[in-house]
């Protein structure tokens, strides 16, 4: 295969590049929003006082994380609506079976992982974590153990796409050399 006949479609190429700029917006974000309470718990509840499951080396930052909610809420939304068509579009073609031949079993089972479990686990966690959203489909956060767990599973969830994505991008850059 030639160069040019690897280029994934501009459609494909624009859905990535409004995810990388969304995840990076995420990634900000939620970097406020975790500085504003560092600590990691399981159940419900979860506040100054309470034993954490896990207290991140932070330091607490109390009072900024509206703008990072914000920001969050907006960059989710944009890696929703751009993701969504692009696995209906990916089942569609069959880009998730055939025109994985190209990649080891690894990248394959590891895009696979991300595209159907990680990210619908970010969506579903994200969503528990809200109560207008739980107020009506209260499952959503019961089924994950509490408002808190499900904030500690989106934490980790956050944490194995961060490193997909630098693991990605180090690869692409490798991929992008190659004539």
């Amino acid at each position: 295969m030639t160069r040019v006949d690897m280029r994934h479609s501009a459609g494909v190429r624009i859905a990535h590049w409004i995810n990388a700029v969304s995840f990076i917006g995420l990634v900000v974000s939620g970097a406020a929003i975790l500085l504003a309470h560092p600590r990691l718990y399981w159940g419900d509840t979860g506040t100054v006082g309470v034993p954490a499951l896990i207290d991140l080396p932070l330091p607490f930052v109390f009072g900024h994380s509206g703008w990072g909610r914000s920001l969050h809420l907006l960059a989710a939304w944009a890696c929703v609506l751009t993701g969504v068509p692009y696995v209906i579009n990916g089942l569609r073609a069959e880009r998730f079976y055939a025109g994985f031949r190209i990649y080891s079993p690894a990248q394959r089972a590891a895009y696979l992982t991300v595209v159907f479990a990680v990210f619908p686990l970010m969506i579903w966690t994200g969503l528990a974590m809200s109560p207008a959203v739980t107020s009506v489909f209260p499952s959503t956060v019961v089924l994950l153990g509490g408002q808190q767990s499900a904030r500690t599973i989106h934490f980790f969830s956050a944490s194995l796409l961060v490193l997909f994505l630098f693991g990605h991008v180090v690869m692409v850059s490798f991929a992008g050399e190659r004539e």
